[in-house]
Protein backbone atom coordinates (compact mmCIF):
# COMPACT_ATOMS: atom_id res chain seq x y z
CA UNK A 1 0.00 0.00 0.00
CA UNK A 2 1.07 3.26 -0.84
CA UNK A 3 2.27 5.80 1.77
CA UNK A 4 0.10 8.64 1.27
CA UNK A 5 -2.33 11.17 3.32
CA UNK A 6 -5.63 9.91 1.07
CA UNK A 7 -8.90 11.19 1.59
CA UNK A 8 -11.80 13.81 -0.01
CA UNK A 9 -12.11 17.41 0.06
CA UNK A 10 -15.31 19.14 0.18
CA UNK A 11 -15.21 23.00 -0.70
CA UNK A 12 -16.32 25.52 -3.13
CA UNK A 13 -14.81 26.03 -6.56
CA UNK A 14 -13.57 29.78 -6.66
CA UNK A 15 -10.98 29.76 -9.34
CA UNK A 16 -9.16 27.57 -11.81
CA UNK A 17 -5.90 28.03 -14.52
CA UNK A 18 -6.62 25.79 -17.89
CA UNK A 19 -3.34 26.18 -18.78
CA UNK A 20 -0.94 26.49 -15.80
CA UNK A 21 1.02 23.59 -16.97
CA UNK A 22 0.74 21.30 -20.08
CA UNK A 23 -0.35 18.10 -17.69
CA UNK A 24 -2.60 19.14 -15.11
CA UNK A 25 -5.69 21.29 -15.04
CA UNK A 26 -5.44 23.50 -11.93
CA UNK A 27 -8.55 24.01 -9.69
CA UNK A 28 -8.86 26.40 -6.82
CA UNK A 29 -11.38 25.40 -3.45
CA UNK A 30 -12.06 26.94 -0.68
CA UNK A 31 -13.20 24.84 2.67
CA UNK A 32 -14.18 26.88 5.35
CA UNK A 33 -11.69 29.35 5.06
CA UNK A 34 -8.79 27.18 4.01
CA UNK A 35 -7.65 27.29 0.41
CA UNK A 36 -6.56 24.29 -1.53
CA UNK A 37 -5.68 23.32 -5.30
CA UNK A 38 -6.49 20.72 -6.53
CA UNK A 39 -3.90 19.60 -9.35
CA UNK A 40 -6.11 17.18 -12.11
CA UNK A 41 -3.77 15.23 -14.56
CA UNK A 42 -4.98 15.49 -18.45
CA UNK A 43 -1.95 14.25 -19.50
CA UNK A 44 0.66 11.36 -18.70
CA UNK A 45 3.79 10.94 -18.75
CA UNK A 46 4.26 7.77 -20.20
CA UNK A 47 3.22 6.67 -23.17
CA UNK A 48 0.47 6.91 -24.45
CA UNK A 49 0.03 10.44 -22.91
CA UNK A 50 -4.05 10.09 -23.28
CA UNK A 51 -5.98 9.43 -20.29
CA UNK A 52 -8.81 6.98 -19.82
CA UNK A 53 -11.53 8.79 -18.87
CA UNK A 54 -15.53 8.23 -17.92
CA UNK A 55 -17.66 10.33 -16.61
CA UNK A 56 -20.93 9.57 -14.81
CA UNK A 57 -24.36 11.78 -13.92
CA UNK A 58 -26.10 8.55 -12.02
CA UNK A 59 -24.41 7.79 -8.47
CA UNK A 60 -25.64 5.39 -5.81
CA UNK A 61 -27.70 7.50 -3.19
CA UNK A 62 -25.65 5.87 -0.43
CA UNK A 63 -22.24 7.58 -1.88
CA UNK A 64 -24.00 10.65 -2.50
CA UNK A 65 -25.85 10.75 1.36
CA UNK A 66 -22.29 10.09 2.73
CA UNK A 67 -20.86 12.62 0.58
CA UNK A 68 -23.92 15.13 1.60
CA UNK A 69 -23.18 14.78 5.22
CA UNK A 70 -19.64 15.65 5.28
CA UNK A 71 -18.10 18.69 6.74
CA UNK A 72 -16.38 21.21 4.55
CA UNK A 73 -12.38 20.19 4.67
CA UNK A 74 -10.81 17.66 3.87
CA UNK A 75 -11.23 14.29 5.62
CA UNK A 76 -8.62 11.38 5.56
CA UNK A 77 -10.49 8.14 4.54
CA UNK A 78 -9.39 4.54 5.14
CA UNK A 79 -8.19 2.49 2.52
CA UNK A 80 -11.05 0.04 2.84
CA UNK A 81 -14.28 -1.06 1.91
CA UNK A 82 -17.61 -0.36 2.66
CA UNK A 83 -16.84 3.66 3.26
CA UNK A 84 -16.26 6.56 1.11
CA UNK A 85 -12.83 5.14 -0.14
CA UNK A 86 -13.05 4.76 -3.66
CA UNK A 87 -11.95 1.53 -5.89
CA UNK A 88 -12.35 1.51 -10.05
CA UNK A 89 -11.69 -2.03 -9.40
CA UNK A 90 -13.52 -3.26 -6.86
CA UNK A 91 -16.06 -0.07 -6.27
CA UNK A 92 -18.82 -0.85 -8.35
CA UNK A 93 -19.38 2.77 -8.97
CA UNK A 94 -17.75 2.38 -12.69
CA UNK A 95 -17.34 0.07 -15.02
CA UNK A 96 -13.64 -0.68 -16.50
CA UNK A 97 -14.59 -1.28 -19.87
CA UNK A 98 -16.31 1.53 -20.45
CA UNK A 99 -13.57 3.85 -19.98
CA UNK A 100 -12.64 5.72 -23.46
CA UNK A 101 -8.92 7.19 -24.27
CA UNK A 102 -9.73 11.20 -24.49
CA UNK A 103 -6.90 13.40 -25.74
CA UNK A 104 -5.86 15.92 -23.10
CA UNK A 105 -5.38 19.00 -25.04
CA UNK A 106 -5.71 19.63 -28.41
CA UNK A 107 -6.89 22.38 -31.00
CA UNK A 108 -10.58 22.80 -31.43
CA UNK A 109 -13.97 23.07 -28.87
CA UNK A 110 -15.25 20.52 -26.64
CA UNK A 111 -13.00 17.73 -27.58
CA UNK A 112 -10.46 17.24 -24.77
CA UNK A 113 -10.25 16.62 -21.49
CA UNK A 114 -9.88 20.39 -20.67
CA UNK A 115 -12.46 21.15 -22.34
CA UNK A 116 -14.50 19.07 -20.07
CA UNK A 117 -13.21 19.78 -17.11
CA UNK A 118 -13.42 23.93 -18.02
CA UNK A 119 -17.19 23.14 -18.60
CA UNK A 120 -17.72 21.84 -15.10
CA UNK A 121 -15.62 24.02 -13.28
CA UNK A 122 -17.15 26.35 -14.88
CA UNK A 123 -20.76 25.39 -14.01
CA UNK A 124 -19.84 25.09 -10.18
CA UNK A 125 -18.50 28.62 -10.64
CA UNK A 126 -21.40 29.79 -11.71
CA UNK A 127 -24.56 28.08 -9.82
CA UNK A 128 -24.39 28.85 -6.24
CA UNK A 129 -24.35 25.99 -3.64
CA UNK A 130 -22.24 24.01 -5.86
CA UNK A 131 -19.96 21.82 -4.30
CA UNK A 132 -16.59 20.08 -5.64
CA UNK A 133 -15.60 16.69 -3.87
CA UNK A 134 -11.71 15.34 -5.17
CA UNK A 135 -10.84 12.39 -4.20
CA UNK A 136 -6.70 11.95 -4.27
CA UNK A 137 -3.52 12.50 -2.21
CA UNK A 138 -3.31 15.61 0.38
CA UNK A 139 -0.73 17.61 0.55
CA UNK A 140 0.48 20.70 2.85
CA UNK A 141 0.02 23.03 4.79
CA UNK A 142 3.33 23.81 3.34
CA UNK A 143 5.31 26.90 4.74
CA UNK A 144 5.48 29.03 1.51
CA UNK A 145 2.90 30.33 -1.15
CA UNK A 146 0.85 27.95 -4.09
CA UNK A 147 2.79 27.47 -6.89
CA UNK A 148 -0.06 28.84 -8.88
CA UNK A 149 -2.42 30.36 -7.23
CA UNK A 150 -0.16 31.85 -4.60
CA UNK A 151 -2.23 31.49 -1.22
CA UNK A 152 -0.53 30.75 1.87
CA UNK A 153 -0.10 28.09 2.99
CA UNK A 154 -0.03 26.39 0.04
CA UNK A 155 -2.79 23.37 0.60
CA UNK A 156 -4.04 20.54 -2.29
CA UNK A 157 -5.04 17.44 -3.67
CA UNK A 158 -3.07 15.27 -6.37
CA UNK A 159 -3.45 12.03 -7.79
CA UNK A 160 -6.81 12.14 -8.96
CA UNK A 161 -7.12 9.28 -10.74
CA UNK A 162 -6.71 5.47 -10.35
CA UNK A 163 -4.04 4.72 -7.99
CA UNK A 164 -3.08 0.46 -8.81
CA UNK A 165 -2.03 -1.13 -11.43
CA UNK A 166 0.85 1.09 -12.55
CA UNK A 167 3.64 0.14 -14.23
CA UNK A 168 7.09 -1.12 -12.58
CA UNK A 169 8.71 1.72 -12.48
CA UNK A 170 5.54 3.35 -10.71
CA UNK A 171 4.51 0.16 -8.77
CA UNK A 172 5.38 1.92 -5.09
CA UNK A 173 2.27 4.15 -5.65
CA UNK A 174 -0.31 0.83 -5.66
CA UNK A 175 -2.59 0.43 -3.04
CA UNK A 176 -6.67 -0.62 -3.21
CA UNK A 177 -9.63 1.87 -2.33
CA UNK A 178 -7.05 4.90 -2.71
CA UNK A 179 -8.27 6.12 -6.33
CA UNK A 180 -9.10 9.41 -7.07
CA UNK A 181 -11.42 11.47 -8.88
CA UNK A 182 -13.67 14.72 -9.07
CA UNK A 183 -17.19 14.35 -8.16
CA UNK A 184 -19.16 18.08 -8.62
CA UNK A 185 -22.58 18.38 -6.70
CA UNK A 186 -24.74 21.27 -8.45
CA UNK A 187 -28.16 22.69 -7.38
CA UNK A 188 -31.06 20.93 -7.87
CA UNK A 189 -29.61 17.32 -6.93
CA UNK A 190 -27.44 17.21 -10.26
CA UNK A 191 -23.95 14.89 -10.03
CA UNK A 192 -21.05 14.62 -12.47
CA UNK A 193 -18.45 12.57 -11.84
CA UNK A 194 -14.94 12.42 -13.48
CA UNK A 195 -13.11 9.48 -13.33
CA UNK A 196 -9.51 9.06 -14.90
CA UNK A 197 -7.04 6.69 -15.52
CA UNK A 198 -3.56 6.06 -16.94
CA UNK A 199 -3.11 3.95 -20.40
CA UNK A 200 -0.15 2.65 -18.51
CA UNK A 201 -2.10 0.97 -15.50
CA UNK A 202 -3.85 -2.21 -15.75
CA UNK A 203 -7.50 -2.79 -14.25
CA UNK A 204 -6.57 -6.37 -13.73
CA UNK A 205 -4.91 -6.08 -10.43
CA UNK A 206 -3.95 -7.82 -6.65
CA UNK A 207 -6.86 -7.56 -3.85
CA UNK A 208 -4.33 -6.68 -1.72
CA UNK A 209 -0.90 -4.83 -3.09
CA UNK A 210 -2.77 -3.23 -5.94
CA UNK A 211 0.22 -4.37 -8.48
CA UNK A 212 -0.95 -5.03 -12.17
CA UNK A 213 -1.17 -8.62 -12.76
CA UNK A 214 0.70 -9.91 -15.74
CA UNK A 215 2.22 -6.63 -15.95
CA UNK A 216 -1.10 -5.36 -17.10
CA UNK A 217 -0.72 -6.88 -21.02
CA UNK A 218 0.62 -3.61 -22.31
CA UNK A 219 3.82 -2.56 -24.08
CA UNK A 220 6.50 -1.01 -21.78
CA UNK A 221 5.61 2.69 -21.23
CA UNK A 222 8.19 5.24 -22.50
CA UNK A 223 8.26 8.82 -21.75
CA UNK A 224 6.27 11.06 -24.00
CA UNK A 225 7.16 14.66 -25.27
CA UNK A 226 5.38 17.44 -24.44
CA UNK A 227 2.49 18.92 -26.90
CA UNK A 228 2.43 22.16 -28.01
CA UNK A 229 -0.03 24.17 -25.75
CA UNK A 230 -3.42 25.00 -26.85
CA UNK A 231 -4.44 28.88 -27.30
CA UNK A 232 -5.66 30.11 -23.80
CA UNK A 233 -9.42 30.49 -23.01
CA UNK A 234 -11.11 33.92 -20.90
CA UNK A 235 -10.87 32.68 -17.46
Amino acid sequence: MANILYGVLKGTVTGHLRDADDDHYQILVSASGTMFRIAVNVHSGLNPPDLRFQSLTSLPDSLTQQLSALAPGFKKLASKPGGLAQDFVRGGIVKTDKFKVVPGDIPGAKNDLKDTMEDAVLAAIGEAGSVLYAFGARWGPETKKDQYFKFVPGNGIHDIHMNQGNDKSHAGDDGVYQDGCLIFSYPNGKYLGFFMAFQSQSFQTDNKTGHALNNGGTSPPTPTKKKPKKKKKHK
